[in-house]
């Protein structure tokens, strides 16, 4: 029987995870995938755990090989994997045990589509500590141009990272799989929800996804916009109003702020500081 998925887990500094990831795969009800691990040269035991797995159960692959950031690690289990249909998982994730059972089916079953994934839960520490949940919307790329409503963790055909020539491996910093999920419908592939939360997000608060909010998020936004600018140019008006809204709101979040107790406070106690480099700059 061929394989019908294939699972790939980048792991880089992640071990510490990647049981509890590599456990809710072996869980899965439906039984025709494999789980392909790629150490992105990770200098923790991520080799040491992968290759336990491996011998836990051959429907594990353990692929290793020089650090090149997390479009690469999944570029690279893809080009060796030998299902129908991707499903990224990243080493920190789980997926319910019923994940592939209810979304191979609707990608098998409707050939329009691209992707099809779910409902989330975001999780702190305990699986059982959600503390967000999120439910996706759309069904075409007009749904992505401002905001990914889908996560990375979603069941997509092969053939479809064949043709836009997989991740984007410039894109070291996040937003790669939006970026990537708007590669493949903007040729008119759809995508669907399951209306299941069938994954579970860690919420770290040192993540991948953090550092990119505080420290590229408008980089790499840009950069997307550039990439797919036909999109936006055919978009124009909208595009416009989201982007006026979006200042708006950035301003009236910040008058908020400066007019919070807390701010007031933290003004007063700085304020000598303020005032001596001050004296400095004029002496």
């Amino acid at each position: 029987m061929s394989i019908k998925v294939s699972i790939i887990v980048p792991c880089y500094k992640q071990a510490h995870y990647l049981e509890q990831s590599l456990g809710s795969v072996l869980k899965q009800t439906y039984l025709n995938w494999e789980c392909i691990i790629v150490n992105d040269g990770s200098p923790d035991n991520t080799e040491a755990i992968a290759k336990q797995w491996c011998d836990k159960d051959d429907r594990f692959v353990y692929l290793k090989k020089e650090n090149g950031g997390l479009s690469s690690a999944r570029n690279a289990g893809i080009t060796i994997a030998k299902g129908n249909f991707i499903l990224p998982l990243d080493a920190d994730d789980l997926i319910h045990s019923t994940y592939l059972e209810q979304l191979v089916p609707v990608l098998e079953h409707d050939k329009a589509l691209a992707i099809v994934s779910c409902y989330s839960n975001f999780f702190e520490n305990d699986i059982n500590n959600i503390i967000h949940q999120h439910k996706p919307k759309g069904e075409d790329f007009k749904y992505l141009l401002y905001t990914n409503q889908l996560v990375a963790t979603s069941l997509y055909r092969k053939s479809c990272w064949e043709t836009v020539g997989g991740y984007d491996e410039t894109m070291k910093h996040g937003f790669e799989d939006w970026e990537f999920w708007i590669a493949i419908t903007k040729l008119g592939w759809k995508y669907k929800i399951v209306d299941a939360y069938l994954f579970y997000y860690r919420k770290a608060k040192q993540s991948m996804l953090v550092n990119t909010i505080n420290l590229h998020f408008e980089v790499n936004k840009a950069y997307i916009f550039k990439k797919h600018k036909t999109l936006y140019i055919d978009d124009f008006d909208n595009c416009l109003t989201v982007m006026f809204h979006q200042q708006k709101a950035l301003r009236v979040s910040l008058a908020n702020i400066k007019k919070s107790r807390e701010y007031r406070i933290a003004r007063g106690l700085t304020k000598p500081i303020r005032v001596l480099q001050k004296l400095l700059k004029n002496n």
